[in-house]
């Protein structure tokens, strides 16, 4: 997958850290915290796209992935937990949410950039996670931090993959469900491996939901003509 980004380089003390944010952003996808259940409401675009941030961001171990999405053109249509946006960023990096307000005011004047995910890597890499998780060593998880109005995901590489399959899962799949023509979501998936608190049978969760954006008249399921006229609900 080929994405657009817009990079920075923002200064904390002596330190340089590098930060990507989708380009153009996600317009007509939303995420609310986990507390303790979230959800990840996106259409194709939206999800297509965001399995292609956790792809890259599973193998950038020294960059930070920022989705915005808290002020998104749906972002405070459904109810729920408060709008938030989203923080990809590896175990090994360090990064702490405190000092994300200071990092996020030190976002201006990004540069142009392209990057390309490969998406059989990708597969792979969920599928040995998917191998591993059951073992008692496997430390596989992502950890859920909610602060200053943004959800911190911290993982590695296998459980970033994991995520990528679920979101491409829900953008290629979701059109096909029923409803979905007259502005009906879809459940498709959640975020596996969220860690919960010690103690905690379940933990948090985060849903994935497919809606299209509207005007649903306009919406066309893969493979149908954009000039034939859409069947309703009712038609043959």
């Amino acid at each position: 997958m080929r994405l657009t980004l817009r990079e920075f380089r923002p200064r904390t003390g002596p330190h340089e850290r590098r930060v990507v944010q989708p380009w153009p952003p996600l317009r007509h996808t939303s995420l609310r915290a986990p507390e303790p259940h979230g959800l990840l409401t996106g259409d194709h675009d939206g999800l297509n796209r965001l399995a292609g941030l956790f792809a890259f961001a599973a193998r950038s171990r020294h960059t930070i992935v920022h989705v915005p999405l808290r002020d998104t053109a749906t972002a405070h249509h459904a109810g729920g937990g408060e709008p938030v946006d989203l923080v990809l960023v590896h175990h090994s990096h360090g990064l702490r949410p405190s000092a994300w307000p200071e990092l996020r005011r030190g976002l201006v004047r990004g540069t142009p950039l392209t990057v390309r995910t490969d998406e059989a890597r990708t597969a792979r890499d969920a599928a040995d996670r998917e191998r591993r998780r059951h073992r008692a060593d496997c430390r596989e998880e992502l950890r859920p931090t909610t602060h200053a109005r943004t959800l911190f995901l911290t993982g590695s590489r296998g459980v970033f993959a994991d995520t990528a399959m679920s979101c491409a899962y829900a953008a290629g799949w979701g059109p096909r469900r029923k409803g979905i023509v007259e502005g009906g979501s879809a459940l498709m998936d959640c975020f596996r491996g969220l860690a919960g608190e010690p103690g905690d049978p379940r933990g948090p969760e985060v849903l994935i939901c497919f809606q299209a954006y509207p005007p649903y008249a306009d919406f066309r399921r893969p493979g149908e003509s954009a000039s034939r006229p859409r069947r309703t609900a009712a038609g043959p």
